[in-house]
């Protein structure tokens, strides 16, 4: 039997089996692995069986994929709470593990990393003294997804980044 594409059609039992093997190397959200059933053409059925079983096993666990994101994301992409909430959502995570999620980020961190991003994207802005460079500065860094009260404090102390 092949699949639209004329690749073998997998069973449900080897669509779990490869599903424990990926969420084994990295954590995954239950909103990929159906995506991954969907684009596998195993029926809704047996998909929601699959993935049933898979959180049994804790082999997926949402609240642990959004503790992992926001770490991933905060530490590495150097996003700010905004973005990581954004892209959780989209996972569709729920509000509560999203909010248990980001209690991980520790203000301090969080401030002392706002002000590397806003270090290096004023290096690279010529008349950041400007109003209009400020702006531009402003613009860049709530695009990675920080408050902007927060940011407005740090642009305005310019002693901390520059």
């Amino acid at each position: 039997m092949t699949t639209s594409k004329g690749k073998k059609k997998i069973t449900p039992q080897e669509a779990l089996m490869r599903l424990e093997a990926l969420c084994a190397k990295s954590e995954q959200c239950t909103l990929d692995l159906r995506q991954k059933l969907y684009r596998w053409e195993i029926s809704s059925r047996d998909s929601e069986k699959v993935i049933k079983k898979l959180v049994e096993t804790r082999f997926v666990d949402d609240a642990r994929f959004a503790v992992a994101y926001c770490r991933d994301k905060y530490r590495f992409n150097r996003w700010g709470r905004m973005k990581i909430v954004y892209g959780l959502r989209a996972k569709q995570i729920s509000s509560h593990d999203i909010q248990e999620a980001l209690k991980i980020i520790d203000d301090k961190e969080y401030e002392d990393i706002l002000v590397s991003v806003v270090k290096t994207k004023a290096s690279t802005i010529k008349d950041v003294d400007t109003y209009e460079g400020r702006t531009r500065l402003f613009r860049a860094v709530a695009s990675r997804g920080y408050e902007s009260a927060l940011i407005a404090k740090i642009i305005k102390n310019q002693s901390l980044w520059t």
